[in-house]
């Protein structure tokens, strides 16, 4: 059983950066899609990034294109979230979610959180303000 972890969270000023973590154990992801995605007060869940299988393709909201940036390191079996220029409106709960499917996933993703996604985490919470 797959089990996700996120960490890397905390608290900065606007225009300041983090880098996020998604740490599986239990099983590899190597194979599967990659999502990030937030939930801020108040809000629907937004899908922010997303990383294929193979890092064949990735995806991002509007909302962080350019700002944030989304890589893999399956040895480690961890995708990470580089988010720079940070803004307040990034404000929100993080999470990471799996779409695993038992084998070679998609070559394309789309910065959606729905039901295909059978796996994620706690959430790591991310505060930008002055």
């Amino acid at each position: 059983q797959l089990q996700l972890v996120e960490s890397g969270g905390g608290s900065v000023q606007p225009g300041g950066s983090l880098r996020l973590s998604c740490a599986g154990s239990g099983a590899s992801f190597e194979h599967s899609t990659v999502l990030w995605f937030r939930q801020a007060p108040g809000k629907e869940n937004e899908g922010v990034a997303c990383i294929t299988w193979r890092a064949y393709s990735t995806n991002y909201a509007d909302s962080v294109k350019g700002r944030f940036t989304i890589s893999r390191d399956d040895v480690k079996n961890t995708v990470y979230l580089q988010m720079n220029s940070l803004k307040p409106e990034d404000t929100a709960l993080y999470y990471c979610a799996v779409l695993a499917l038992g084998g070679p996933g998609p070559a394309i993703c789309t910065v959606t959180f729905d039901g295909r996604y059978n796996y994620w985490g706690q959430g790591t919470q991310v505060t930008v303000s002055a």
